[in-house]
């Protein structure tokens, strides 16, 4: 008898030492098994229920269009693990929006899920960088795959469509920038033609002493081309029509580029 409760307890405290590690495990079979999910499993109706009231892109969408969105969302969401940080728990609410900001800007890419991006922590409002030594709405870093975002701020992005500024959108331009070029089963899906287009665009625009239009874009763009890749992206869903009718050569290029139109889907 001894013997027998000497082995539970012995058991109870490995499980209890290895606690971390065993729930790591299972994190990272959950986010493996995401296609099969995806596949197998419907979409909640709580999904579609807060894509129709928080999210004006999905909801311009045909019936059609609206499906493969949200299989691609629950690929995505399924796929990921999501870090509250400030807060206890990241809502359900919060990983449907987050995730459908990075399928708007790959609807396009079919097989684009951002799978080295694997981690996305999520901080109540905008947060303090030990190592910039300032505050920050986003980021991303990819050497240990993360997308780190402000809540108050992607939500702001959302609900303020007139200043031009998408947090969500915005992060994910760099970290579908960054996939691009990072070696794995989702590498270089991006045109290189094009995206050297892009860069030459970029240059022209910022350095050019013709000023025509440059009040278009926010001044921020012209840091380097990362930057202007992601600020160009917030215009192109934010004021499409605007953004074609201005600077038709970048919507042309980002309209191929990202393999969608959004005037064409969305009425712009």
């Amino acid at each position: 008898m001894f013997g027998f409760v000497a082995v539970v307890v012995i058991g109870a405290l490995l499980v209890y030492v290895n606690y971390g590690s065993i729930k790591e495990v299972a994190i990272t079979a959950d986010r493996k098994a995401a296609p099969v999910k995806t596949r197998v499993l419907p979409v909640p109706r709580k999904f579609r229920q807060i894509l129709l009231k928080y999210f004006p892109f999905y909801g311009k969408l045909n019936a059609e269009n609206r499906k493969r969105f949200e299989r691609k969302l629950v690929k995505f969401l399924y796929a990921k693990r999501f870090i509250p940080r400030g807060v206890s728990e990241v809502t359900i609410e919060a990983k449907v929006l987050i995730s459908a900001s990075a399928v708007q800007l790959t609807f396009g890419l079919p097989d684009v899920t951002f799978a080295h991006f694997n981690k996305i922590l999520v901080y109540p409002n905008d947060y303090y960088s030990s190592i910039t030594k300032r505050y920050h709405k986003g980021e991303v870093n990819p050497r240990f795959g993360i997308i780190v975002l402000s809540w108050q701020s992607f939500i702001d992005g959302y609900i303020n469509t007139h200043d031009h500024f998408n947090l969500g959108l915005h992060e994910m331009a760099h970290a579908l920038r960054l996939e691009n070029i990072i070696r794995n089963d989702e590498y270089n899906f991006f045109d290189n033609a094009l995206m050297d287009e892009l860069d030459k665009y970029a240059y022209t625009f910022c350095h050019s002493p013709d000023t025509q239009h440059r009040e278009f874009i926010r001044p921020y763009a012209c840091t380097d081309t990362h930057e202007f890749f992601s600020v160009a992206v917030e215009n192109f869903f934010e004021r499409p029509r605007a953004l074609r009718e201005t600077l038709p050569d970048l919507y042309r290029i980002l309209s191929r580029l990202l393999n969608q139109d959004p005037i064409e889907l969305t009425g712009g």
